[in-house]
């Protein structure tokens, strides 16, 4: 099975508004109905479990009802961190999930995941048992000069660096194993990590899979302007 597991437990407080970013209505549609309904329509998508924040449980599942994601299976509550929202999602899974079942971890506010994205990760989890999704670095990256930080001296080639975001992949055999051991020995939980990041402090070579500049991160109300744009430059095209 390909269970898609959809981190929906933050408050979005960046985005300046009364309720949680992933529950904002855009066109009579909460965004993460928007990511939900790309993992719906995916043929290879078998199940969809949401980690999602207290208090909105019963809302997501009413607006999965009205919104026709009859692949949504489980909903669990989200952790103090976006890591402790994905352990809680996998922990969840324990029982349920089989040890080669992949796992497909994503942000319930990156609505516009594209259905090739989700495809080309599931094939390179299938064959290395992890993928990433991820886009070259089109940009200058130079370091910051110690002895003097309004300088630069050295730069990083952008051709030897990826940016990866979500969706990203695992065998659950691995994810279960490498969680339980991130949160016994305390590696890669801490801040900003994320399962990518943990793996690879664990160990674990990862394996990039296609992404797409679309699949934007709505965090600020310029992502949500952003995104509003690409719903109506493209309404012709994937939306229903």
């Amino acid at each position: 099975m390909n269970i898609a597991v959809i981190i929906a437990g933050g408050s979005g407080h960046r985005m300046g508004q009364d309720i949680p970013k992933q529950f904002i209505n855009v066109y009579d549609k909460p965004v993460l109905l928007y990511t939900l309904d790309g993992f719906q329509r995916h043929p290879q998508i078998d199940a969809i479990e949401v980690v999602c924040i207290d208090g909105w449980h019963e809302v997501l599942w009413a607006y999965a009802k009205q919104f026709n994601i009859t692949k949504l299976k489980g909903v669990v509550s989200g952790g103090s961190t976006a890591q402790d929202s994905i352990r809680n999602g996998i922990y969840s899974l324990e029982g349920k999930a089989k040890s080669d079942d992949i796992i497909i971890i994503h942000d319930g506010i990156r609505p516009l995941v594209d259905e090739s994205v989700l495809s080309d990760v599931l094939l390179v989890a299938q064959k290395y048992g992890n993928a990433v999704t991820s886009m070259p670095y089109n940009e200058q990256i130079f370091l910051v000069n110690e002895e003097d930080q309004t300088t630069t001296k050295d730069y990083i080639p952008r051709e030897t660096i990826r940016r990866v975001s979500t969706p990203q992949a695992y065998r659950f055999d691995l994810l279960d194993e490498k969680y339980h051991e991130a949160y016994e020995k305390n590696i890669g939980v801490q801040g900003s990590n994320y399962t990518n990041t943990m793996m690879v402090q664990l160990g674990v070579t990862l394996h990039f899979a296609a992404g797409s500049d679309k699949n934007i991160k709505l965090t600020t109300k310029d992502d949500l302007e952003l995104f509003k744009a690409y719903l109506k430059s493209d309404k012709d095209t994937w939306l229903k």
